[in-house]
């Protein structure tokens, strides 16, 4: 079965998080981005699990669904895609049990700061994971707790306790918290795990980098490359995503995160690397902003106040990488970079992504065509200018061919991306307008 999965989330009980993110609002914003597995994020906080345990019912061996009297009550919008509105549970949402923790802890005289993702198969074995580390920290406090723990030893474990469950290394790139973040993170994955490295299947690329940046390193040949939104609000959950062909199931999903085999692992589905909060070097509050190449030649210090500047993924990447720019493994996993539909009809529109004018456009096209992955991917561009404008279906044109400007992000700034210039707003109309009077 193909479907769509996002593996990495969190729930209302993180910090920095929506208030909506909750099991009703994640389950309607699935069926209207088209993502049939959801991680459900945050399974250590009490809180979140007991509403999961509430709300949730099994569905395949590993898979949850919300339980259908919820299913029904909860249908508050007319203009969902049908999948959302019908009362056949086979269309539902699935929900795999997921959280993230944080470790931080000194090894080999530094700090490490260390985020990974644990994919686990049932509530009786999230139960065991979240006693055991009750023991070692707090993890009521957040929805994603920190912990003073070697993440070799949080491998150990999760393990120890199911050899089902997948610990996947978070954001791989990111300066402050990742396996292999500029200031602190390690520099492979065996100097970090050591001999548990084996145990590493697959790794999380993030917002800031992409596949092809990725197979830039030979270490990485033997990873399952994936990607997800680590969203903090239901409209952005997958924004990254995977595309898998295999059984849906728990053990079906894991199965092809391990051995990353193309006839099952179709392709993710990325941001433009540009775009993420950390490509380039820089250092925000002096509105410094430096490729690699730049950055190296002053020694990665800022030029105005004279501090460390934050370090990017790019720069990352090409300190670690054995390879050229342009490198593609045998056997490596497509990708495509998107842009969320909401954003590509606001610079059509030369509006701000909040407006009412992109709301009532985004509902007129999930009504005719179902979801914005069917949009953003799939739908011939003639039968979304027939029922939107020519504008929008230009603009998802031109990312499906990447065909867009970015000034990259850096230190925490999100890149700005364009699809239009101001002048060409209008025009496309103008122009199927005068085809129109033509061909009358």
């Amino acid at each position: 079965m193909k479907f769509v999965a996002d593996l990495h989330i969190h729930s209302k009980y993180s910090r920095a998080t929506s208030r909506d993110m909750d099991i009703d609002h994640l389950n309607k914003w699935a069926k209207i981005k088209g993502i049939k597995v959801l991680g459900t994020g945050d399974f250590t906080h009490h809180l979140w699990l007991k509403e999961l345990k509430e709300k949730l019912e099994p569905a395949e061996p590993g898979l949850f669904k919300l339980k259908k009297k919820i299913q029904i009550t909860s249908k508050k919008d007319d203009w969902l895609p049908d999948n959302s509105n019908g009362d056949d549970q086979d269309q539902a949402t699935r929900f795999l049990l997921s959280g993230e923790i944080s470790c931080i802890y000194s090894k080999n005289n530094r700090v490490r700061k260390i985020h990974v993702i644990i994919l686990a198969p049932s509530f009786k074995v999230v139960e065991k994971i979240n006693t055991r580390l009750g023991w070692i920290g707090n993890i009521k406090s957040d929805g994603r707790p920190i912990l003073g723990l070697d993440v070799k030893e949080l491998l150990k474990i999760v393990l120890t306790i199911s050899g089902d469950c997948l610990i996947i290394p978070a954001h791989i790139y990111t300066p402050w918290f990742s396996l292999f973040g500029a200031n602190s993170g390690f520099d492979s994955i065996e100097e970090c795990f050591e001999e548990y490295s084996n145990y590493i299947y697959a790794v999380e690329t993030g917002i800031s980098s992409d596949p092809l940046m990725n197979w830039r390193w030979s270490a990485l040949d033997k990873i399952t490359l994936i990607s997800n939104s680590d969203s903090h609000s239901p409209w952005r959950i997958g924004r990254e995503a995977n595309i898998f062909d295999t059984d849906l199931s728990y053990q079906g999903i894991a199965d092809v995160i391990k051995n990353s085999s193309p006839s099952k692992f179709l392709e993710t589905i990325e941001f433009f690397p540009e775009e993420g909060r950390y490509y380039y070097d820089g250092h925000r509050k002096c509105g410094i902003v430096l490729t690699p190449s730049k950055s190296k030649k002053i020694k990665s210090i800022c030029p105005k106040c004279k501090k460390p500047l934050t370090i990017g993924t790019l720069h990352r990447i090409d300190d670690l990488a054995d390879r050229n720019e342009g490198y593609q493994p045998d056997q490596a996993i497509p990708f495509r970079r998107m842009i969320p539909l909401d954003e590509i009809i606001a610079d059509a529109k030369g509006v701000g992504p909040s407006t009412k004018t992109v709301k009532r456009e985004y509902k007129n096209l999930i009504q005719n065509f179902g979801t914005e992955f069917e949009i953003l991917l799939n739908v011939n561009l003639e039968h979304i200018e027939r029922v939107s404008s020519p504008e929008i279906a230009e603009g998802i044109n031109r990312v499906r061919q990447s065909k867009v400007d970015i000034d990259p992000g850096y230190d925490g700034e999100y890149g700005q991306i364009k699809i239009f210039k101001d002048k060409e707003r209008g025009s496309f109309s103008k122009q199927a307008s005068l085809f129109r009077i033509y061909i009358f």
